[in-house]
């Protein structure tokens, strides 16, 4: 499924006011089961119905302001100027790649896209080569992906065609549902679709953190987050709006970001291309309660740069309660990660005491720093405690002290640093944790 993607143009320009979008459209599939032998000559009727007679030449070819430009994987009909249509197919390609590595299916055969600037540039005959849908979308400052698709069993040849503002990422966005049409058959539940779709607009190779429109993370940020069973709509359903689409890519972003969970998103999503029947309570069920804190925990500190593996949360660790002197609880944190276990589950109203040892900085160039941190606060040690997936309000602890709570909960510490700057963080703090010997209190004398 498919539909508009985020444009700037949707945006507005400087993202100033609300974003005007139409309501989602529809990727279009027209296909109808038929004989294995008709395949091999159908396909040449269903490319010679999607491609224009000029498609194959390999040269620009201007007409009235509209050239021809073709990769090694990519048809694109523009008015761009050749150095930007030659940017913009450099960049699908990037992207081809980095999602035929990501799925494991190399694409098959060319996508075509329609990439519009300016209609008043484009001859009459050229857009009546249009299929009305796109049209519309493009009219609408968006764009879909319509899929041509023939099949018989499990044997299918499907034709792809773009149609796309030059804006933003949408021909990015379009065209990861046209690889997805040409080379599974199929793009998936909605929510998925668009979620992928999304990410494909957004990914910059070597750039893990968050790079999504600051619009869209504004508005993710100022409303509470949505349960799981909201965001995974399993029915094929049409449309959805760009509020939708910002939606769906936060929980994927997440999942595929995220090492406790990358790797069953991507079975998960292998599964569904192939339409297997795997569905997302069968692959994150018995941790539901676990990607649902994370996903909040990621929607809470949601920002630009935000790295979500940095932040990821040790379910591993084993926390055990200290009761009693002579055992001690060690930790290693690092400055370049979020919340981090001690492995200590603190007890209520016994005193403990910790010392740290060693350094670490909070950017690539500064002065490195103790547990205490420097004189506005960063870099000193912070403690939080965690009681039935709920957190308490942060705490700052120093190079040397003690604490008490009221409260059975484990204990996490980390480097006290915005959120979105973890990664040019570096050093560890080395943590030791004991109770901490008191003298017995003397009878009153009467």
């Amino acid at each position: 499924m498919t539909g508009p993607g985020l444009s700037r143009k949707a945006l507005g320009d400087n993202n100033r006011g609300k974003p005007s979008l139409p309501r989602g459209c529809a990727a279009i599939w027209r296909f109808g089961p038929l004989r294995l032998a008709t395949l091999v000559w159908l396909v040449i009727v269903l490319t010679a119905l999607a491609t224009p007679s000029h498609a194959q030449r390999r040269k620009p070819a201007k007409v009235i302001g509209v050239g021809d430009y073709r990769s090694r994987n990519f048809l694109i009909h523009t008015d761009l100027t050749p150095k930007a249509a030659a940017a913009l197919l450099d960049d699908l390609e990037t992207m081809l790649k980095l999602i035929s590595v990501y799925w494991g299916r190399p694409s098959q055969g060319i996508i075509q896209c329609n990439v519009v600037k300016d209609l008043e540039a484009w001859p009459r005959e050229r857009l009546a080569q249009f299929d009305p849908a796109g049209l519309v979308q493009i009219r609408g400052g968006a764009g879909v992906c319509i899929s041509h698709t023939i099949s018989s069993g499990n044997k299918f040849i499907a034709k792809s065609i773009v149609y796309a503002v030059a804006k933003g990422g949408v021909p990015q966005h379009e065209a990861v549902h046209a690889y997805c049409a040409q080379t599974f058959g199929r793009t998936g539940p909605i929510w998925y679709a668009e979620g992928m779709a999304e990410m494909g607009q957004y990914w910059i190779n070597g750039k893990k953190g968050v790079n999504a429109y600051p619009l869209a993370i504004e508005y993710l940020k100022q409303n509470r987050p949505k349960t799981l069973a909201e965001l995974v709509i399993v029915d094929e359903r049409l449309g959805g709006t760009w509020q939708d689409y910002a939606w769906w890519w936060s929980l994927c972003h997440m999942l595929e970001n995220n090492p406790n969970y990358s790797k069953q998103f991507r079975l998960l999503g292998n599964g569904i291309l192939a339409n297997n029947g795997m569905s997302f309570q069968q692959v994150f069920g018995p941790v539901a309660r676990q990607v649902t804190f994370e996903y909040n925990f990621f929607m809470q500190h949601l920002e630009s740069g935000f790295r979500v593996e940095l932040c990821a949360w040790d379910w591993k660790k084993k926390f055990l309660p200290m009761k009693v002197t002579g055992r001690t609880a060690a930790a290693n944190v690092l400055a370049a990660r979020g919340w981090q276990p001690t492995g200590l589950t603190v007890s209520p109203d016994i005193k403990y005491e910790y010392t740290t040892k060693g350094k670490w900085k909070t950017t690539k160039d500064g002065e490195p720093v103790e547990a205490g941190g420097d004189a506005d606060g960063k870099g000193r040690l912070m403690g939080v405690l965690m009681r039935d997936y709920q957190l308490s309000k942060p705490f700052a602890l120093a190079t040397s002290g003690t604490f008490r709570f009221k409260v059975t909960a484990d204990l996490y510490v980390r480097c006290n640093d915005e959120w979105p700057q973890l990664a040019d963080n570096s050093g560890r703090i080395s943590m030791r944790i004991k109770v901490k010997r008191e003298k017995p209190s003397r009878p009153k004398e009467n």
